[in-house]
């Protein structure tokens, strides 16, 4: 889904939808690539980033339509066929650009994500699974409602620190990372394989998509 946010919009569209525009940066390595800024303190799923024979790095955006498809869609089959095998290593980065209650829910996974990772990855989750319930008004009630149901986490303090902004860098971090990579969308996805970057990919990505540009 495209982004509304003016930080982004001097930006260049990314080309294709599912693809395809191979990249000017050669074999750049996911840590050298801009996509990789600050990756070692990110989410992932898999063997370490670089690691394994392919890396993706998700620019996400948890009020996106379009990421809460590729959540239900794609995201199942690239987790059970190729994450869980070691094969993938899978790299989460939210950036909040596309509606207003994205920036709470970025802020409470970066909160969230400090404190648990499976709580994160499950909340995560839960804001695909439920987009439609969530708005400005209610998006921190929600949150600290599943997060105190469904997790062992301490979700007051999780929403606390949300409302507080205590992990701004956090998420700047991200939304410079997707900046300098030319994010101009979301979902994109930048696909590396064991000798580096590959390409980038955008809006409803199917998995026979990934895996073709990846070779597996």
């Amino acid at each position: 889904m495209t982004s509304r946010r003016r930080y982004l919009g001097g930006l260049a569209a990314l080309t294709a939808l599912a693809g395809c525009s191979t990249g000017s940066d050669g074999a750049q390595s996911v840590r050298e690539h801009p996509s990789g800024e600050g990756i070692d303190s990110q989410p992932a799923l898999g063997p370490a980033p670089g690691e394994a024979e392919g890396t993706i790095v998700a620019f996400e955006d948890p009020s996106c339509p379009t990421c809460a498809r590729f959540e239900r869609s794609t995201f199942p089959q690239l987790r059970s066929n190729l994450i869980d095998e070691g094969r993938v290593s899978f790299v989460f980065r939210s950036i909040p650009i596309i509606y207003d209650w994205g920036e709470p829910a970025t802020m409470a996974l970066e909160a969230t994500y400090d404190r648990d990772e499976s709580a994160f990855w499950a909340l995560k989750s839960h804001y695909y699974a439920q987009q439609d319930a969530f708005d400005s008004d209610n998006v921190l009630d929600l949150t600290e409602s599943f997060l105190a149901d469904e997790t062992g986490i301490d979700a007051a303090a999780v929403r606390a620190d949300t409302e507080a902004g205590a992990f701004q860098d956090a998420v700047d971090l991200d939304l410079r990372a997707s900046e300098s990579a030319g994010v101009s969308a979301t979902p994109t996805l930048f696909l590396f394989d064991a000798d580096g970057f590959v390409t980038d990919v955008s809006g409803p990505v199917g998995y026979d998509s990934i895996t073709g540009a990846l070779g597996l």
